[in-house]
């Protein structure tokens, strides 16, 4: 496993769409693994492909529940209801935090390492994380809605 780097706002990478991948091979294993490390070096609780410089539709998620270590791959919402407000940092926006409206509950369907459709029922801080990090994967970023109050940090 390696520790990639992780790129930082205004990085134009992480705000492209990423590619859906077709076939779950050991390089995307590989790529999840070395993911996984660097998310718990940097002491994070998600992160996706376009955040260590990758247009590959492709997460990870470790909230310290019962679940562990979720890897995901083509992650897609299938439902959300509910509303959620809370405070949200991200590791490509270091020294920032800001409040951030979710979905209190959420439906994603994915497929794992094996290539196994799966799907994944969550709710609180994991079903934000899983947002936040799917928003990743469309070039997204949590400080969008809050551009004048962070102009200098892009």
């Amino acid at each position: 496993m390696a520790i990639r780097n992780i790129r930082q706002v205004g990085d134009p990478i992480l705000r492209k769409k990423s590619k859906e991948i077709k076939e779950v091979t050991d390089k995307i294993r590989v790529l999840l693994d070395d993911m996984a490390d660097t998310m718990y070096q940097a002491d994070g609780v998600g992160l996706a492909a376009p955040q260590v410089g990758l247009l590959k539709r492709v997460i990870v998620v470790d909230v310290r529940d019962e679940d562990g270590l979720i890897k995901l791959i083509n992650p897609e919402i299938i439902e959300a209801d509910g509303e959620q407000i809370g405070v949200e940092g991200c590791l490509s926006v270091p020294n920032f935090n800001a409040n951030v409206k979710r979905p209190a509950h959420v439906i994603v369907k994915y497929l794992n390492e094996d290539g196994k459709e799966k799907q994944i029922e969550a709710e609180g801080l994991k079903a934000v994380c899983l947002c936040h990090e799917i928003d990743h994967l469309n070039g997204k970023l949590f400080i969008d809605d809050y551009e004048e109050e962070v102009k200098d940090v892009q």
